[in-house]
């Protein structure tokens, strides 16, 4: 299940570089702000933390570049939940402006207790909702490494 229009986010005057299009490091703002979105529709954001200390810290990330972004824009978020369990969870979001694919992002997190300084097992229903909501077949980009051809 794709979770589409997931969040929204205007490009800022500041991300753009000499050349005028956004800044590499700020499409990543854009999939880390977009990640809070994703955590909040399965009840695991901020509010989430602050009652039980617990939160996913990601711990890998793949950025695949596709089109430049110009301001002023509009980057709209769709996520992707790819695997999922006990501790772990992997899942894919793609970047869009104006309805054309402008970059892709995957990530791996764990679920993490701050509290007891360890990873942490995910909640029963937080597991179910995000099994419930994994993806039948990757798309192509997932799993792909950086390499020249």
């Amino acid at each position: 299940m794709s979770l589409e229009k997931l969040f929204s986010e205007p490009v800022q005057d500041s991300w753009l570089d000499p050349y005028g299009h956004v800044n590499e490091g700020y499409y990543l703002v854009g999939f880390a702000d977009a990640a809070w979105a994703f955590m909040d529709h399965f009840k695991v954001g901020a509010d989430y933390f602050e009652r039980t200390g617990c939160g996913f810290y990601t711990v890998e990330t793949h950025l695949r570049y596709l089109n430049e972004i110009h301001a002023p824009a509009v980057m709209d978020f769709e996520a992707l939940v790819f695997q999922v369990d006990r501790k772990r969870c992997r899942y894919g979001m793609i970047m869009r402006v104006d309805g054309s694919e402008r970059a892709t992002f995957e990530c791996v997190m764990l679920h993490f207790d701050t509290r007891a300084g360890r990873t942490a097992p995910i909640g029963e229903e937080t597991l179910a909702a995000m099994q419930a909501a994994a993806v039948p077949e990757l798309p192509d980009w997932a799993g792909r490494s950086v390499g020249l051809k």
